[in-house]
């Protein structure tokens, strides 16, 4: 397997493992990261994003398969089952492509249907309005300050995400 390809297994290895430091440790300082709820991620806020998922996510189970890589770019698939803050369960299935520089991932797109996580994530309300922009940026609003207090709280920790 092509090192980079290697490197997008650790990073998925380390998410099973709810290792969100060791997966920020696969990012370039400046990767930009996008999915549809968190569209623009850059630099240690992507790590960071990482690091508060693996913590909130107690019953989180990550499968992955078809790593594909070369010099350039790379790509994989992988799949998550945990329970959403609602108390619902959700099976996320996700296409990530990657980009990088120097060893590292520098560009992170994780493309899945919004629509279908949403009507599992947030019930009724996703059935009705998941598939609106403005339920998107409801769920972008709060992801941003959720990820937001994370960084907060984090950086009065040493040694933490911030």
């Amino acid at each position: 397997m092509h090192p980079n390809g290697q490197l997008i297994e650790r990073f998925y290895t380390a998410f099973q493992q709810r290792d969100g430091a060791a997966m920020a440790a696969c990012y370039h300082p400046d990767v930009r990261f996008s999915d549809p709820v968190f569209p623009d991620l850059q630099g240690a806020k992507a790590g960071a994003m990482w690091q508060m998922l693996c913590i909130s996510g107690k019953d989180l189970k990550i499968e992955f398969s078809g790593i594909e890589a070369d010099d350039k770019a790379g790509k994989a698939h992988w799949e998550a089952y945990y329970t959403f803050r609602t108390g619902r369960k959700v099976h996320n299935v996700i296409d990530a492509t990657f980009e990088f520089s120097g060893g590292l991932i520098v560009r992170h797109t994780d493309v899945f249907d919004f629509y279908r996580w949403s009507k599992q994530a947030l019930g009724a309300p996703g059935l009705l309005l998941g598939w609106t922009g403005w339920m998107q940026g409801q769920v972008q609003g709060q992801a941003a300050a959720g990820l937001a207090k994370f960084l907060e709280k984090s950086a009065a920790k040493p040694g933490s995400a911030g």
